[in-house]
């Protein structure tokens, strides 16, 4: 039975990435902050073991590789939201980028040498000269969060040049699934679709409607990273739908998908409005679909209804317990 590492467990990309293991019959270990912490998925907790570790400590990080000694460690901790970055710059960089390190030294450093899947994101490219990106793409990040992402990418590039380790970064862009904590801006719509569909809320304040995204599902990406370990020779992948959507579209397939129209109930605040990317962020997949074998199974379509679809039952849930 193979066993893997998966740091982030408690978060969308590490649960799914879990459960596809424990379906292969993989043994599971998460490292989280401290013993007592659970992964988010329901049932999730009770079929994985946990060990405790903070990225910031490498010493900790290397007990914690030590402990589990995995065939396979998968990397998904650390911050995820992008505008928060800029409140906090020196945590993003230190939480992404020195965490990626102790990670990468503990693989290293364990007798047997375990293959190393790092998340990295195509938001490293940044102003890039070119829109769909490739792993050959030229980087500009522009926020400290995909400064330190690519900084992650770059370390994980030397240390399997360096040190030989089987090592690769998966260029994520946006996935989405009903995990997704609400502030991001998929799941306050697929929530606000639910709740105006049950007469709960009237409307949704949103940002900029035009802004496009590359959307896919969770569970397609971390399969993609599964995929990217099981090869003989290590290499960094785009994991990406390869397609542009509106934020306006994405609204309207969430909220058609509960027999409502878009039109009267999002509301463009100015606040939520952010500066357009100079470059349409969107990947190409086509290393990963000719080398991997991989394509996203879940349509665009059917993710945004999965999403309400969740929302609908959580809702209806927390209408069944109100007094």
């Amino acid at each position: 039975m193979p066993v893997a590492l998966v740091t982030g467990i408690a978060g969308q990309d590490g649960s799914f990435l879990a459960e596809l293991l424990l379906a292969k019959g993989y043994e599971v270990v998460g490292m989280v902050h401290g013993r007592g912490a659970a992964p988010a998925a329901a049932g999730l907790d009770a079929r994985v073991g946990l060990v405790g570790g903070e990225l910031l400590e490498p010493a900790t990080v290397a007990a914690a590789v030590a402990e589990a000694a995995p065939d396979e460690i998968y990397h998904f901790a650390g911050p995820s939201f992008v505008p928060a970055s800029w409140e906090r710059p020196q945590e993003s960089l230190a939480a992404v980028a020195a965490g990626t390190a102790s990670v990468l030294a503990a693989a290293r450093d364990l007798p047997g040498r375990p293959r190393v899947y790092v998340a990295g994101s195509g938001l490293m490219f940044g102003a890039a000269p070119e829109s769909p990106q490739n792993e050959r793409t030229p980087c500009a990040p522009g926020s400290p969060y995909a400064i330190a992402k690519l900084a992650a990418f770059q370390l994980v590039a030397a240390m399997r040049e360096h040190d030989g380790l089987h090592a690769c970064t998966g260029i994520t862009y946006n996935h989405e699934s009903e995990r997704r904590p609400e502030r991001f801006v998929t799941r306050k719509i697929s929530r606000a679709a639910a709740a105006i569909s049950l007469g709960l809320e009237d409307e949704v304040a949103l940002g900029d409607l035009d802004a496009r995204r590359d959307w896919s599902f969770a569970g397609d990406v971390v399969r993609g990273a599964w995929l990217m370990l099981q090869q003989d020779e290590p290499a960094d992948y785009v994991l990406a739908s390869g397609v542009a959507r509106t934020v306006r579209e994405f609204a309207r397939v969430a909220f058609a998908h509960v027999g409502l129209e878009v039109e009267g109930h999002v509301r463009v605040d100015p606040a939520f409005v952010r500066p357009r990317e100079p470059t349409a962020n969107v990947g190409d997949p086509t290393r990963a679909r000719e080398r991997l074998g991989w394509e996203p199974q879940l349509s665009f379509e059917e993710l945004v209804g999965r999403m309400v679809d969740a929302d609908l039952r959580r809702l209806r849930g927390a209408d069944a317990s109100s007094p």
